[in-house]
């Protein structure tokens, strides 16, 4: 991939930047924020980090959308974070134009671009973006499930003394509250954890997993978390700029899928050079099936209170 531009710099996008440089998955990186010398500093700072780090990835910083011409792929990150006490859902309002401003610069300099959406409400964001670029479906996409995921597979390893590397698991629906864990499809080593764990402590996991980012939110207090979204960011670059086909999930835009039309859900789809190049359905039972409509449901309420 010739150029990845990252629309934000704040602790997700400079870590995705990082990241993604870090991985060679560009030969330009470029990071934009409205702040100035703000992604010009960072940008820098990770720049001499190359030496060290043995990467040739050239990274800039910038408060010029037009520095975004001729992107494979962009990454929208921009947004107000969440604070202790504020739900994803909070920020609507706000990260709505501002999700919304950035998206027509990039259908403007970058129209062949795939756009990865981080900002909160995390499916209504993207849903904000695939209106406003333009753009097909198949080539804006949310990053959600893949971090919601990663704490679900932590959380189990941690409760069975394990290595991550062996844990297996699926988070569908809504980066929020209504998310569904999938306990029947989540696996040690191919083991399924209903053999491994009791009732009450999967029931535990899932909440925590629930409440992950929150968790966090409250430790921080005047921010939210970075390192494990920008890992999930870079997962998801790396299987576009890579064309790997891997079967990841993430916030993709379904037509009748899971009886869902017209949202943004996290379900497992194949993310290839093309974006979302297909969405898996797997087969759920009808309680899993009422909580994967039920986060559809608050997904649609909360698209309803924008004027798109």
């Amino acid at each position: 991939m010739n150029k990845i531009g990252i629309v934000g710099a704040g602790n997700v996008g400079a870590t995705s930047a990082q990241r993604i440089a870090e991985r060679e998955l560009a030969r330009q990186v470029v990071l934009l924020d409205v702040a100035e010398g703000i992604p010009q500093g960072k940008a820098l700072d990770m720049a001499e980090s190359a030496p060290v780090e043995r990467f040739d990835t050239h990274l800039i910083g910038t408060n010029d959308p037009n520095a975004l011409s001729g992107c494979d792929l962009v990454i929208i990150t921009a947004g107000l974070a969440r604070k202790p006490g504020m739900s994803r859902d909070d920020l609507q309002a706000t990260n709505a134009d501002i999700v919304g401003t950035v998206s027509q610069s990039i259908a403007q300099v970058a129209p062949d671009a795939i756009v990865i959406v981080v900002s909160n409400p995390l499916d209504v964001m993207t849903y904000v973006a695939l209106k406003k670029t333009g753009f097909p479906p198949h080539r804006v996409v949310g990053m959600a499930g893949i971090l919601d995921s990663a704490r679900y597979r932590f959380f189990i390893a941690e409760a069975l003394d394990v290595s991550v590397e062996d844990v297996t698991a699926f988070v569908l629906g809504g980066h929020g509250d209504s998310m569904v864990p999938l306990p029947r499809y989540s696996s040690v080593a191919g083991i399924p954890i209903t053999e491994l764990l009791d009732t009450a402590t999967i029931n535990s996991i899932v909440q925590r997993t629930r409440d992950g980012g929150a968790e966090i939110v409250a430790h921080l207090k005047t921010g939210s978390a970075y390192y494990a979204p920008a890992s999930a960011v870079a997962e998801m670059a790396a299987a576009i700029a890579h064309d790997k086909k891997r079967i990841l999930p993430c916030a993709a835009y379904l037509t009748g899928q899971y009886g869902i039309h017209d949202l943004f859900v996290g379900v497992p789809v194949k993310l290839g050079a093309n974006g979302v190049e297909s969405i898996i359905e797997i087969g759920l039972t009808p309680s899993e099936t009422t909580a994967l409509q039920h986060s559809a449901a608050e997904v649609s309420e909360n698209i309803a209170k924008l004027d798109i």
